[in-house]
This record gives C-alpha cells, sequence and structure tokens, in this order.
C-alpha cells in the first residue's frame, strides 16, 4: 500500500520523477530492496536496513554498494546494469538525476520480461535441460575468470565457512521459536558441525588451491534469466565480501537446491553433471551436499525474516483496522513465507539424509545410444545424487585434452591403445570410488565391452555397498552407422569413434553374462 511507504518512495511511484517517458511506475519489493519499475528501466534502492549479514544503515553505505553492485553485476551482465543514479530534490518533488544533494542513491539497470525470469519458467514447466547446460558452461567460463582469493585471504577457509553456517543457525533459532522446529534445526546444526570437522582439509586444500573466487554469491533461479534462448546471471552479492568470496561449488550449490525446491529433480542433477563435465572439478562432490544444505537453511532465514516483517506490518494493520476482517487478512498475508521456511528447512533435511547408492555402468558399441540413454537417466532421476563419468570426456582430460580436441590417435592406439585403455578405466573407477565415498550415486559411461573391466566394477560396487546395474541400449548395424557418420559430420561430440572403430569393437565384444543381464536396467 502507498501509504506503508516511506515518503521518498511514495513521491518515487510518480511518473514526473523520471527523465524518460514513463506511463506508470511499478513497485517491487524485497526484505532488503526496494524496486520502481518505470517504462524501459529498473531503479533499484536499498532499504536503510542494518542486519547481521548487512548493513545499509547510512546513505554513504548505500551509495558505496550501489557502486559495488554497479561493477560487479557488469562482470556477466554489462547490458542490464547501466549506472548508479542519484535522486535529488527537484522542482515537483524528488526526482532520478540532477545537480542538488543526492537524497537517495539508486542502481539503474536495463528492464527485462519478468516471465522470462529461471524461477518463472521453472514455475511454468519450461524450463528444459539445454538451458542448463548453456547456463553450465556459462557459469564455468565465469568462474575462471573470476578473481582468485589472495595467499592468506580468510575467504573460504573451513574456519569462516564453519562460523558462516553457525551464525545461520543463530539467527534461525532466534526467528523461528515453535519447540517442533527448533528440534529440527537443532539436528540439521549437529550435522553441519560433524560434516565442517570432516571437510575442513578439503576446504583448506581447496582455498590453497585457488577454487576460492570472487562468485556471484547469491544464484538462485531468480537470479537468472533467459534472453534471447540464453541464461544469464544477475543481481550478485554485493553487500559482503565474505558472502561473495567464496569455493565455486557453493555457488552452484544454490542453484542446485533452488532447483530441488522447485521440485526439478532431474534438472537439478543435469545441472550439476554439466558443470563438473566441463569444470572437472569432481572433487567437489564432497562438499556439495553441505553446501546445499547451508543455502537451503538461508533460504528459511530470508524467508523468515520475510515472515517477520509481514507479522509487525499485519499486527500495525490489525491496529489501525476499523474491523476484523482485515487483521484476517494480514495474519494470513505470512502463511506462504511460514511454509517457505519450514519447506527450506525438509529439503535440508533430505540432502543431510544418508542416501541408498548406485554404481551403474553402460554397455554398448559405439552408437548405440549409451549417452542418449544415460542422458535421459540424469534428467529423469528423482532422488538427484547421480554423477556421470563420460570416458569420451575423462579420457581426453587425463591425457590433457580438452573434450572436443582431437587426439590424432590411429585405430587401438594413441590415447586409444591397450595401455591408454587401462589407464583411463583404472581413472573412471578411481573416481567412481571417490564419488561414492563421497555420498553420490555413480553412472559411467563407456563402452564396457569387455567383461573383465564390468567385473571391475561389479566388485567395487560390492565393496562399497553399492547397488550395480548395467544400461545396455541397443541399435541395429544401419543405426550404429548412421549416428557414426553423423557424429563425425557435427563435430561437437568428445568421442572421434569412426567406423573402423565400429569394426574393431565387434571384433573384441564380449557380450553380457547370464548373471550380468540380471542387473539389466531397462
Amino acid at each position: 500500500m502507498k501509504e506503508d511507504l516511506p515518503d521518498l518512495i511514495a513521491a518515487l511511484l510518480s511518473p514526473q520523477a523520471y527523465a524518460h517517458s514513463v506511463a506508470q511506475v511499478s513497485l517491487v519489493q524485497t526484505h532488503i530492496s526496494w524496486v520502481l519499475l518505470a517504462g524501459d528501466f529498473a531503479h533499484k534502492i536499498k532499504k536503510p536496513l542494518k542486519l547481521p549479514f548487512l548493513d545499509f544503515s547510512t546513505l554513504a553505505l548505500r551509495h558505496a554498494l550501489c557502486c559495488d553492485e554497479l561493477w560487479l553485476n557488469q562482470r556477466f551482465a554489462p547490458d542490464i546494469y547501466l549506472d548508479v543514479v542519484p535522486i535529488t530534490a527537484g522542482p515537483a518533488g524528488p526526482q532520478f538525476g540532477g545537480s542538488g544533494e543526492p537524497l537517495e542513491w539508486a542502481v539503474k539497470m536495463r528492464r527485462f520480461d519478468e516471465a522470462a525470469r529461471l524461477d518463472h519458467v521453472c514455475e511454468q514447466g519450461e524450463l528444459v535441460p539445454a538451458h542448463l547446460s548453456g547456463l553450465a558452461q556459462t557459469l564455468v567460463a565465469f568462474h575462471q575468470s573470476a578473481a582468485v582469493a589472495p595467499p592468506g585471504s580468510p575467504y573460504g577457509c573451513a574456519e569462516l565457512v564453519t562460523t558462516q553456517a553457525q551464525d545461520n543457525f543463530t539467527d534461525l533459532l532466534r526467528l523461528c521459536s515453535g519447540a517442533k522446529v527448533q528440534t529440527r534445526l537443532l539436528a540439521l546444526q549437529r550435522w553441519t558441525e560433524k560434516q565442517a570437522e570432516q571437510l575442513a582439509s578439503l576446504m583448506q586444500t581447496r582455498q590453497h588451491s585457488g577454487w576460492v573466487r570472487e562468485c556471484h554469491g547469491d544464484l538462485h533461479l531468480a537470479n537468472l534469466v533467459l534472453l534471447n534462448g540464453q541464461v544469464r546471471m544477475f543481481d550478485c552479492l554485493e553487500f559482503s565480501p565474505e558472502l561473495r568470496w567464496i569455493d565455486v561449488t557453493s555457488d552452484i550449490a544454490f542453484t542446485y537446491a533452488d532447483l530441488l525446491a522447485h521440485g526439478r529433480n532431474g534438472l537439478a542433477n543435469w545441472f550439476v553433471n554439466e558443470v563438473w563435465s566441463h569444470s572437472g572439478d569432481y572433487e567437489a562432490a564432497a562438499l556439495l551436499r553441505f553446501y546445499a544444505v547451508y543455502r537451503c537453511l538461508v533460504r528459511a532465514k530470508v524467508a523468515a525474516i520475510r515472515s517477520q516483517q509481514t507479522h509487525a506490518d499485519a499486527a500495525d494493520t490489525a491496529d489501525d483496522a476499523d474491523d476484523a476482517d482485515d487483521a484476517d487478512d494480514a495474519d494470513d498475508a505470512d502463511d506462504a513465507d511460514d511454509a517457505e521456511v519450514l519447506a527450506a528447512i525438509s529439503l535440508a533435511e533430505c540432502l543431510a539424509a544418508p542416501q541408498r547408492l548406485q554404481l551403474s555402468i553402460t554397455h554398448g558399441l559405439t552408437g548405440s545410444g549409451k549417452t542418449w540413454a544415460s542422458n535421459g537417466l540424469l534428467q529423469s532421476d528423482t532422488r538427484a545424487p547421480t554423477i556421470r563419468l563420460r570416458s569420451d570426456v575423462q579420457r581426453k582430460r587425463l591425457f590433457g585434452l580438452e573434450p572436443l580436441a582431437n587426439s590424432g590417435s590411429g585405430l587401438a592406439s594413441g590415447i586409444y591403445g591397450p595401455q591408454a585403455h587401462s589407464q583411463t578405466y583404472t581413472h573412471l573407477q578411481q573416481q567412481a570410488r571417490q564419488l561414492l565415498g563421497a555420498g553420490w550415486s555413480v553412472l559411467v559411461d563407456a563402452a564396457f565391452l569387455q567383461r573383465g573391466d564390468r567385473d571391475a566394477f561389479a566388485a567395487l560396487a560390492a565393496e562399497l555397498s553399492a547397488d550395480f546395474a548395467i544400461l545396455a541400449p541397443q541399435a541395429t548395424p544401419e543405426q550404429l552407422r548412421e549416428r557414426i557418420l553423423a557424429r563425425q559430420a557435427g563435430a561437437q561430440d568428445a568421442s572421434e569413434a569412426t567406423l573402423a572403430v565400429l569394426a574393431q569393437q565387434l571384433r573384441v565384444l564380449e557380450p553380457l553374462a547370464d548373471e550380468e543381464v540380471d542387473v539389466l536396467v531397462l
């Protein structure tokens, strides 16, 4: 309601406050900002708040943070983030621009269709794997170019990460007073403490190895937008360096957890697999669940703060209302926020719960559809805890090549010779062991033409008490040849298989034994 707004914000709802032609002004509020939508532009104004995790309490601080928001977001959205503009007193009231003493500051942005925001795209059922494949490639490239935390920096160290997680629980326990909710939060706090202790060494190693960078810091779906078919990042976290200079895994975890929160588990699975396929950072799997739980609980805290603000507004409304109906309506207003708190806590509990593990392998000739079939398996996995290892990608990475690079190897030679084959399958087995040990199911996409290779992975599954399965798609000889030729013409796949390779595979193929058929995934 306009009468509930500060005088300045209420005055800026007038089209006369803008230098460009504006027919109508709309207001969007978050718990920390007002965003005025006017014509082709949006102006974001920070609320004069001081919270445990941010300080917008003075005009000077708000100006500095507007400037930070501009340059930080121009790293990946320079066409959206345009300027920092003053709000001054004009002849007809407050105005954007002008030469007088600033009353307030705003970040000026180019508007986009709100329906293109990824949370809305997801809710409409229009978010598809290709969108997330593009996002994964963009995000990995951004992380690789982002500034690295300097030596000796506290950012991303185990002590700071643990403190941030504990502070989040302190805030949540203060905001959520119900006995049942507090019991659940305390259980999650114990899990977090134990995980932080177990992962401390890995966190330190990654900090020293340059995986702590100046990231986005707030990469949920509402801060991603689909423009011209490509997913773009915007609205990064500007107000806390400690929350922005983080392990890249923490950045990834926000998108992953938000996809889960939207009930799109298969897409969450697909997104993480695409990120690690591009980056090769499978070591991060040990950290992702920890950071995802943390991100869920950050979401719970934000929803709890919003709910508390709504309660306060509802109380004021009830005091001033002439009849009880107004108070009832105000009380109902925070139901969605309270539900979001509980939903975020429930998701954190699901992520923290032990999962039944499965090690799956593919089996088949080149062109039989192993990658296509494993794509479908990942995208339909409702549990969202499966990581795929593609032999074509891992083999090249093992020998220092990019996935789409041509190795120049001849038939059964070079990186496809017997020794390289043994090295590749040993490497895949080591990676699978590491991922299973981190609590992730694993799908190994490789030919597995020889019984000995299949037996080695079956033994690994038995050793680690994981279920074992084989995915073996079939194709006719004509289909095999057509697919190989089409893949060669496209030159957009890591596989270098040719018709000569297919002929060689047919000579060495060892079909599945009866006991292997028993574990086939159909």
